[in-house]
């Protein structure tokens, strides 16, 4: 598999990144799905503290431990768990950034993070002490390199303009192109998109056209709009996976796909999916279906 340099680091991830959130919690479903994607080359695996309590990150650990100088180990931070184990709340405090990566490191079985992202964001966050703390964690080498995962713009921007941050996540996908329009941005600061929800929910894949007629609605899209939108990518005569992961590749600005995968078949056939190529023209032919007018006016 194809590896992209991350930002201005020296980072290289795969193209396909495992997102771990999806993870079976027995151990050894785990240790499958995360061994095909050692087998297919994926060397960037991402988890956060808040998955599954934690739990996720231990997980991940166990997995991972015994191929720790071949991967590329990614975590989030800033939601914090109520003492009472049901909810969280947001606190990207240095005190919690400092106590939260230990406790990841050691759940994590490793010495240091490759990739540390602050898990969200407000426009009220002390954004300055937030990158304060990273680049001290980043020279007391617990951390390699850090980033953000926002969907608000203008905290992205903030971030990137007071930061060094090689990346931001965000979702990204044809039925969502959103971002497209930032994307300006992340270059200007040297930083690589992580793309989530690459394949929409399922709506981008085989079984889109089903998933697509019990939807009520996503994002601008009425569920006219979807279903007729998911019948026209289909017409392309191009397995729709592959439109929808080779179209996200194709921009320069995106480091890796973050795909997530409950089984090794689920996995697999998303490394199917992206070895397929598809023509220039299938892809331009996409973009021109999913940015029509009736999406333009009723975006979010």
């Amino acid at each position: 598999m194809k590896k992209r340099q991350l930002g201005k680091s020296d980072i290289y991830v795969s193209e396909i990144g495992l997102g771990c959130m999806s993870l079976p919690t027995e151990q050894a479903e785990a240790d499958n799905i995360i061994q095909v994607a050692l087998d297919n080359g994926i060397n960037y695996f991402d988890t956060a503290d808040l998955y599954n309590k934690g739990e996720n990150e231990k997980i991940v650990g166990n997995a991972l431990k015994s191929n720790r100088q071949n991967i590329i180990l990614a975590t989030k931070v800033g939601n914090r768990l109520n003492k009472t184990g049901e909810g969280w709340s947001w606190d990207p405090s240095k005190e919690w950034i400092r106590d939260a990566i230990h406790a990841s490191l050691k759940r994590l079985q490793t010495d240091y993070i490759d990739v540390y992202q602050l898990h969200g964001g407000t426009m009220e966050d002390d954004v300055d002490e937030v990158i304060d703390i990273m680049e001290s964690l980043q020279k007391e080498g617990l951390i390699r390199e850090y980033g953000i995962s926002s969907i608000r713009p203008n905290v992205i921007e903030r971030f990137l303009r007071k930061s060094n941050a090689v990346s931001v996540m965000m979702q990204y996908s044809l039925l969502d192109r959103r971002p497209e329009e930032w994307f300006s941005l992340l270059e200007d600061h040297q930083a690589s998109l992580f793309s989530r929800g690459t394949v929409a929910k399922g709506l981008l894949t085989s079984n889109g056209l089903n998933r697509a007629n019990k939807t009520k609605e996503y994002l601008s899209y009425t569920q006219k709009e979807l279903v007729d939108t998911i019948v026209r990518l289909q017409a392309l005569e191009a397995p729709i996976a592959s439109l929808a992961l080779q179209y996200v590749l194709q921009r320069k600005v995106t480091g890796s796909m973050i795909i997530g995968a409950s089984s090794s078949l689920q996995l697999l056939e998303s490394i199917e999916a992206y070895k397929h190529q598809v023509p220039e023209n299938f892809l331009q032919k996409a973009a021109e279906i999913t940015k029509q007018d009736v999406y333009m006016e009723h975006r979010v």
